[in-house]
């Protein structure tokens, strides 16, 4: 696995990327436009298994062209790792083993909140906030990685 540093320096090109929040039952997926500008909510998954999900971003990536996934590291708030987290390296090195594109771990404290309050304020109704959670966190890590990339 590389760190965002790693893959900024070995990706000069603007590529699209997808972004995933990892959950134990669904696994939301957002990507970004080509000048990696804006993260846009696009799929969840429903994690029936590894395989099917490694299928499932295999398709994806290849519909649209994914040079780089990534994924949601759920640190603890003050910055450590716990078990939240240590699930997400081990799926995010099953998917790297997996899929031969580049995977980059992001901090993504607060990122399901973060989505849930953005959708609050844009006035969507609580049961359509809630179907597209997983998706539009991940369009959060995503951006948060961006915009990383761009500075």
């Amino acid at each position: 696995m590389i760190t965002l540093e790693e893959f900024k320096k070995n990706h000069l090109d603007k590529c699209r990327l997808i972004g995933l929040d990892l959950g134990s039952k669904r696994i939301g997926v957002s990507i970004c436009d080509e000048k990696q500008l804006i993260a846009t909510p696009f799929i969840t998954i429903e994690k029936k298994s590894s395989q099917n999900l490694i299928d499932q971003l295999k398709s994806i990536i290849i519909e649209n062209n994914i040079k780089g996934i990534i994924i949601g590291n759920p640190l603890n708030m003050d910055g450590s790792p716990g078990k939240s987290s240590q699930s997400a390296k081990d799926v995010s090195t099953y998917i790297e083993k997996n899929i031969d594109i580049p995977v980059c771990l992001w901090d993504e404290r607060l990122s399901t909140v973060g989505a849930f309050n953005l959708s609050s304020q844009l006035d969507v109704n609580v049961s359509k906030r809630e179907k597209k959670i997983d998706e539009n966190a991940a369009a959060f890590i995503l951006q948060g990685a961006i915009d990383f990339l761009n500075n």
